[in-house]
């Protein structure tokens, strides 16, 4: 835009103030002119948007400040640069309008030189800010693509990963997408609860659904012929079974290792990994960690896991039905599981039956 396109919006209710400075800026800017408040509201919400508005401050009606005021507060003009054109020798008149937000005033009698040298400061300074508001828009727009771009990477990856270690244990189909589904449910239902609101934040809970699908890949180091068994495990095969969750966060920790600064995903995938078959009173494995010793995360997964696992038929047992699979949770509640944790699964039991039926094999 070169200054004689500016577009300048006069206002004064006086017809020979409006013809003094019409005169005087018409041959460098498009001028348009307004005998009123309201008149200069109208224009200024018209097209082409003025890109700078001399104002007179006395004026019948709606005085300057109030057209200021509207002006501010409409999204279309609060970034049109205002200059004050006041009669008065009163410097508080100057002092109010410099702090409602006018960038400059300009006193009457009107000196044309200085008129003009503070319109052309004022449209620089707005074309400065115009090109560098233009460049932050492009910069976010930029920064939120690549953004994007990462996280769905970092998705694609993980699935990845968790599809191989489902290629070597066919029966578990959709079980990744359900447990996901279980666990983010879970933790929503448990984000204000006391005992976990300092955890479960809505970062962490996006990591949680993100690493849950990782918390079997440990499986893909068990030898085909314990996990690919078509029946019942011997107590020895059990025990090398049971490997399979240090295996997991073993392989995940050499991934930490391996990334320059820590992920937080890849932490929450590791305690999964690692302690989702660990039970509320200590009975379980590997390290036969009980009650709040056991990480959140794997607490939730373990009533996630468990109820996919009894809901889903197998080699060696039949799917039961949900209200079995029901029961054996909620008698699980102090033994297997955190009481809290069951008592969120009760609360979210219908919507545990949707995701099962969504999801089915």
């Amino acid at each position: 835009m070169g200054a004689s396109q500016a577009t300048v919006l006069i206002v004064d209710d006086t017809p020979e103030n409006l013809s003094v400075l019409g005169e005087l800026l018409q041959p460098n800017y498009r001028v348009r002119a307004a005998n009123s408040g309201r008149r200069a509201l109208q224009i200024a919400l018209g097209d082409p948007t003025p890109d700078i508005i001399l104002l007179d401050v006395m004026m019948p009606d709606m005085d300057g400040y109030d057209v200021l005021a509207e002006l501010q507060a409409s999204p279309a003009t609060r970034n049109i640069p205002v200059i004050f054109v006041t009669a008065m020798d009163a410097t508080q008149d100057e002092e109010r309008g410099l702090e409602r937000g006018a960038v400059d005033y300009i006193t009457k009698p009107i000196r044309p030189s200085i008129v003009l040298a503070r319109v052309r400061t004022q449209l620089e300074i707005k074309r400065a800010r115009d090109v560098l508001s233009g460049q932050n828009s492009f910069l976010e727009a930029e920064v939120a693509r690549r953004m994007g771009e990462n996280q769905l990477i970092q998705e694609v990856s993980i699935h990845a990963l968790a599809r191989l270690a489902e290629t070597r244990d066919p029966e578990t189909g959709k079980h990744l997408r359900r447990t996901q589904e279980y666990v983010l449910t879970l933790a929503r239902a448990l984000r204000d609860h006391p005992r976990f609101a300092h955890y479960l934040d809505e970062r962490t809970i996006n990591a949680l659904a993100q690493s849950a699908p990782l918390h079997d890949i440990g499986k893909v180091g068990i030898p085909d012929h314990i996990l690919l068994k078509p029946g019942k495990l011997t107590p020895e095969e059990w025990e090398i079974m049971k490997t399979h969750a240090e295996l997991g966060s073993n392989a995940i920790a050499q991934a930490e290792a391996d990334a320059e600064k820590p992920v937080e995903f890849l932490a929450i995938a590791k305690m999964i990994a690692r302690s989702h078959h660990e039970k509320w009173d200590g009975s379980g494995y590997p390290d036969a960690l009980a009650g709040d010793a056991i990480p959140i995360a794997a607490r939730l997964m373990a009533l996630a896991d468990v109820f996919d696992a009894l809901t889903c038929k197998r080699v060696y047992k039949p799917a039961f039905s949900f209200d079995e699979a029901y029961r054996i949770i909620v008698e699980g509640s102090g033994k297997h599981f955190d009481p809290d944790v069951v008592q969120a699964f009760v609360r979210e039991y219908d919507r545990f039956q949707n995701i099962a039926k969504t999801y089915a094999e």
